[in-house]
């Protein structure tokens, strides 16, 4: 369930600015149900390196990093437990990393693929995100759907949904 967050840390890290520029604010939460029951928690650190235009989609370019340490769940026994091997595995693996491969225009909003990488398991997913300029630069907001499974995420928990989901809220300076 924890390891679900960090892939949405990494995920919200995916939108872009006009020319090269960097994250000035990202909130990035993933939610997904154990037991029944909806849970999430955030990822609290993460860097972008982030090159977009719309109308140049062919040479936009994101690419951000988040630290997999940095899962935050209001719960520091069970934030702890998604830092061992059976989740994030800090220790080995304390990055998460996503990079643009291509965007497209969808109606009035972009999709990104990107290469997701966790605990070196490197999966292409998209990220359908808004994207607008605002008075202190621009804004992006995403929403998508991993399976933990695929990253070696929390192994064949009964209780554990597979699916997860993230959504991203980033800011960049003009």
């Amino acid at each position: 369930m924890k390891n679900i967050f960090t892939v949405i840390l990494l995920l919200l890290v995916s939108p872009g600015v006009f020319a090269q520029t960097d994250l000035t604010k990202s909130k990035i939460s993933f939610e997904l149900k154990n037991l029944g029951i909806k849970t999430g928690g955030t990822i609290d650190k993460v860097q972008a390196a982030i090159q977009f235009d719309p109308a140049q989609l062919g040479t936009s370019k994101i690419e951000a990093v988040a630290e997999a340490a940095s899962i935050n769940t209001d719960n520091t026994m069970r934030d702890n437990h998604l830092k061992n091997e059976d989740y994030f595995d800090v220790a080995k693996y304390p990055k998460i990393t996503m990079s643009s491969t291509s965007f497209q225009k969808k109606g009035s909003s972009f999709v990104g693929v990107f290469n997701l990488t966790i605990k070196d398991k490197t999966k292409a997913v998209e990220v359908p995100f808004s994207y607008a300029a605002i008075s202190t630069g621009h804004l992006f907001k995403g929403s998508f759907k991993i399976n933990r499974r695929d990253f070696g995420i929390g192994g064949s928990s009964m209780t554990m949904s597979d699916d997860v989901t993230i959504n991203i809220e980033a800011e960049s300076a003009k």
